[in-house]
């Protein structure tokens, strides 16, 4: 299984090769700047989704 860390690593690979694609980064804030935003991945799938009210709640099926 897949450990918190190893996930994190994972998703400062990803936000390293976009960051490296942008290009308008400096070189020395590229990798500090991956971990920040894997940092933030895991926050948010940590995250309670909010509770759905009104009409948007209402979910239709539709027949296909």
């Amino acid at each position: 299984m897949i450990g918190d860390d190893d996930l994190r690593d994972c998703f400062a690979m990803f936000a390293l090769a976009g960051l490296l694609i942008r290009g308008n980064n400096k070189l020395i804030e590229i990798p500090e700047g991956a971990y920040e935003m894997a940092d933030a991945m895991l926050e948010a799938r940590n995250k309670e989704p909010e509770q759905e009210v009104g009409i948007v709640a209402a979910k239709t099926r539709r027949r296909k």
